[in-house]
């Protein structure tokens, strides 16, 4: 039988739907005060517990609290995922058709490329390309800033790439629709948008291996366990 919720997870969840994504420090400091809050006991290492209870009384609902890893410097996110719902039919309650077909496009520019960036120019080029209207690159300016500011997208340097939230929420999504280019990190097994591919010999062959940059250089012993895994599994 499942734990039952107390006014602290009913908080918590709600605090974490209305942020959209929440950095893990910040989940942390979240649920010691939603415990001291709502006077229910309180451990700084039952986090994972703590959500445990809140998503088995929200897989009836279909809903899920997700975490995920940014691409940028390995730090844990947390997320509420709609599981009955796909990519169009959760953003088309805030966005305009239009502005939908931009941010698809979008997308694919940044999962086909190789590094997972997509330029603004290269985006703005698609502004007079929509089917569903044409739209002019001020307009679509200001709807890739709307993007960044609902953390759908990140931008550095008029480079963009998806932001963690997107990655967790459309995980799924992404991985059924470009099944031929979308890969998981073989370190952190997580979706890898942001990817570089290393390759490390072995005496009878080479081994590849797709990972996150960060993971890449901060996972030492990741990488020998992927080895040995490799090489026990095709011995």
């Amino acid at each position: 039988m499942a734990a039952q919720m107390t006014n602290a997870h009913r908080r918590f969840l709600q605090v974490l739907m209305s942020n959209g994504i929440t950095e893990g420090s910040e989940a942390r400091k979240l649920h010691q005060h939603c415990c001291e809050t709502d006077k229910v006991y309180y451990a700084h290492d039952k986090l994972d517990d703590f959500i445990s209870t809140i998503n088995s009384h929200l897989q009836p609902l279909f809903m899920q609290i997700r975490k995920g890893i940014s691409e940028e410097d390995g730090r844990a996110h947390y997320a509420v995922v709609n599981l009955a719902e796909t990519e169009v039919t959760k953003m088309a309650s805030d966005y305009t058709e239009i502005e939908l077909e931009l941010f698809r496009k979008t997308m694919d520019l940044i999962i086909l490329s190789e590094n997972g960036f997509a330029s603004s120019t290269d985006i703005l080029n698609l502004a007079d390309q929509l089917k569903t209207k044409k739209m002019k690159k001020k307009e679509a300016e200001q709807v890739l800033k709307v993007f960044v500011e609902d953390k759908w997208l990140s931008e550095k340097n008029g480079e963009y790439t998806l932001h963690t939230r997107c990655i967790i929420e459309m995980e799924q999504y992404i991985l059924s629709n470009y099944q031929d280019v979308a890969r998981k990190c073989n370190l952190c097994h997580s979706l890898a948008i942001q990817k570089k591919t290393s390759f490390y010999r072995l005496p009878a062959l080479t081994v590849e291996c797709v990972h996150h940059p960060y993971c890449g250089s901060h996972s030492l012993e990741q990488s020998v366990a992927y080895l040995l895994l490799f090489v026990t599994t095709f011995s």
